[in-house]
């Protein structure tokens, strides 16, 4: 049963099925299968996707098809997650926003599910955050690495203010700081004094292993 649950899992996940994903990790969770194990079944789809988005092979529009369908199918999964108080082995953890005064959230969104479908332990601060909000997240939740999106070009230089205020918290040094978004550059990233910058939601995983060194 549990075979057959996933191999629909896998299917629908690459076939943008997101009722059927959904209704399939409702399903596992009714047939006590461990949420973690239906997890990892979404994580190999969509790097399955990631790597062909790499290689030419998918366009954007497919990963953020996909990247919305695990959104969907991890809901009712994490819920169990967190009800049965399951502990989930993390390759690190990432605070994510899209900074204040910017309302985009697709790019950022993309990033934050193809971190934690990678492994990482992900809180996601949504958009239009400022830079108390990233420093009170960041001294709460003792994360590895901050990640920040702007699309717009007025809203990039928050990125900087906040990078600012974490050097005047006195806690850059126990972060790794990661930009993207449609109006950064390596340029910009580099002026700002941030550790790195992919243009694309499949780099920024890599990124983010880099970071902890990790293969």
């Amino acid at each position: 049963m549990k075979e057959n649950i996933f191999d629909d899992l896998y299917k629908a996940l690459i076939n943008y099925d997101e009722v059927l994903v959904k209704n399939l990790a409702i399903e596992s969770i009714k047939e006590g299968i461990d949420p973690i194990e239906t997890i990892s079944v979404l994580r190999k789809g969509i790097s399955e996707i990631g790597d062909k988005f790499q290689k030419g092979e998918a366009w954007l529009p497919d990963l953020m098809l996909a990247a919305k369908t695990m959104e969907i199918g991890m809901g009712p999964l994490q819920n169990e997650i967190e009800a049965k108080g399951i502990k989930r082995s993390s390759l690190g953890k990432v605070v994510i926003g899209t900074v204040f005064g910017d309302l985009h959230s697709i790019g950022k969104g993309m990033v934050s599910t193809l971190i934690s479908a990678n492994g990482f332990e992900v809180v996601d601060l949504g958009i239009n955050v400022d830079s108390k909000k990233f420093i009170d997240a960041i001294q709460k939740y003792n994360p590895d690495i901050l990640a920040m999106s702007a699309l717009l070009t007025t809203t990039a230089p928050e990125m900087e203010r906040v990078i600012k205020a974490v050097n005047e918290a006195g806690i850059r040094n126990k972060i790794k700081i990661m930009v993207g978004g449609g109006s950064i550059t390596q340029e910009f990233a580099e002026r700002i004094g941030a550790d790195g910058y992919e243009p694309t939601a499949v780099l920024a995983v890599s990124l983010a292993k880099k970071f902890l060194n990790i293969n």
